[in-house]
């Protein structure tokens, strides 16, 4: 059984026999490999619960583009809030819908329509291309430490003791992917998607969350090494086409479908897609449930994240330490969440019953 505790010496590299399935197993499917485009339509409809006074809104945009496979297609509202404005957060971009509604509305709303097309991708690690290299300012941005992403201290520790012995950004990257797979697991308690406090959580040795602190835990040890990194937040919003439950939208409902993915930038390959979190959410939850590591469901969902995801996801942004405009509140670790200020305060955005939100998606075609 894979340890939840955090184990500090070994794991850069895995045997043979833990990346086989078990004999006797049809090996399992999960192959994403860049196709046809799919177009989606999300519609938010948000619901603020006042308790008298003025209330503040703000609600995250797909507005992150990428040519070879996200192209969001703009996003329309209709609201009763005397102000509603596309802002995006100057120190990191991420695109939201700011409103403000009057304090004699009684029940302020939002509904929002937002467009876009994505496909599969994957990257061919095997054959270095001629992707352009990041600007110094992009290379020191995706370097750079957030407030719940250090790159010192115990974060830095870690990193170096996977990585020992191991050459070349590649293998470095490939090393850390495994032992994160390795050593995190999902915790069914933790709530939404958890917060991504890296150091807290290298530092209580159980390494235990959802995919905003496993896939920050990949990012920060990546970024320890010098390699540009990053978190893409954003939404499941269909059914995974290669039968994994686990990793789709299971229905037009995605309220709470929200998913983080990681990337790394790679000299020769450009961002490559990897997402360890959900490694960790197929042996959690694919039915059965609690699948062994060497299960054939596993092992092709472990190889294939590495390198590659599925097209079923919608892209927010990137952003971390989020300070929302015009906010009394604290900054946020991540905009992957509506979000809503009254007299009362900051609004607890997983509470259904001071804060009301739904999503749909639907497919469609253009």
């Amino acid at each position: 059984m894979i340890t939840r505790r955090m184990l500090l010496a070994g794991g850069a590299a895995l045997t043979g026999a833990a990346l086989l399935p078990r004999s006797g197993r049809a090996q399992a499917l999960f192959a994403p490999q860049p196709g046809a485009w799919r177009n989606f339509q999300v519609v938010t409809r948000l619901e603020v619960v006042k308790t008298g006074g003025a209330a503040k809104g703000w609600v995250p945009l797909p507005a992150f583009s990428e040519a070879d496979w996200f192209k969001p297609a703009g996003s329309t509202w209709t609201t009763n809030a005397a102000s509603a404005k596309t802002v995006g957060d100057p120190a990191h971009g991420a695109q939201m819908l700011e409103l403000e509604w009057a304090a004699s509305e009684a029940a302020p709303v939002v509904e929002i329509t937002s467009k876009f097309a994505t496909r599969d991708r994957a990257v061919d690690l095997a054959k270095p291309g001629s992707a352009a290299a990041l600007s110094d300012k992009d290379r020191a941005y995706y370097l750079a430490a957030t407030d719940f992403i250090p790159t010192d201290g115990i974060v830095k520790q870690t990193s170096d003791k996977i990585v020992a012995g191991v050459n070349g950004d590649l293998e470095k990257t490939r090393a850390i992917y495994q032992w994160v797979v390795e050593n995190t697991y999902r915790n069914a308690s933790t709530r939404g998607c958890g917060v991504g406090d890296v150091a807290s959580l290298l530092k209580s040795g159980n390494l235990g969350g959802k995919c905003a602190d496993i896939n920050a835990l990949f990012v920060g040890l990546v970024r320890a090494q010098g390699i540009p990194a990053r978190d893409v937040y954003g939404l499941r919003v269909a059914p995974s086409k290669f039968g994994y439950k686990s990793l789709g939208a299971n229905s037009d409902v995605v309220t709470k479908a929200q998913h983080c993915r990681a990337e790394v930038y790679l000299s020769g390959f450009g961002w490559v897609p990897t997402d360890p979190a959900d490694v960790r959410k197929v042996i959690l939850e694919e039915p059965p449930g609690k699948l062994a590591v060497d299960d054939a469901k596993v092992v092709a969902a472990r190889a294939a994240l590495f390198g590659s995801w599925e097209g079923n996801w919608m892209a927010y942004n990137t952003g971390h330490d989020i300070a929302l405009p015009g906010s009394s509140g604290p900054k946020l670790a991540f905009l992957m969440y509506p979000q809503a200020e009254t007299v009362a305060g900051r609004l607890d955005c997983l509470d259904p019953d001071t804060f009301r939100y739904s999503i749909k998606a639907t497919e469609i075609s253009v």
